[in-house]
């Protein structure tokens, strides 16, 4: 018998300043993995998490 997609699905997110600004303090892109499930959230997540890259609290968005 075949599984059923679960309603959780594991999403990553990353920094917007990060992919936008060459003139940054360090190379690379902050990402965050987390879950969010698809039923209550089908639209893309905007968190404001920590990005050690920036050295400040910025938007992080939904990748696929």
């Amino acid at each position: 018998m075949a599984k059923n997609k679960g309603t959780r699905i594991q999403i990553t997110l990353e920094c917007t300043e990060c992919r936008s600004n060459n003139n940054k303090r360090s190379v690379g892109v902050s990402r965050y993995t987390t879950q969010k499930n698809r039923r209550n959230d089908p639209a893309r997540i905007e968190l404001k998490k920590y990005c050690p890259h920036c050295n400040k609290h910025t938007i992080h968005k939904e990748i696929k």
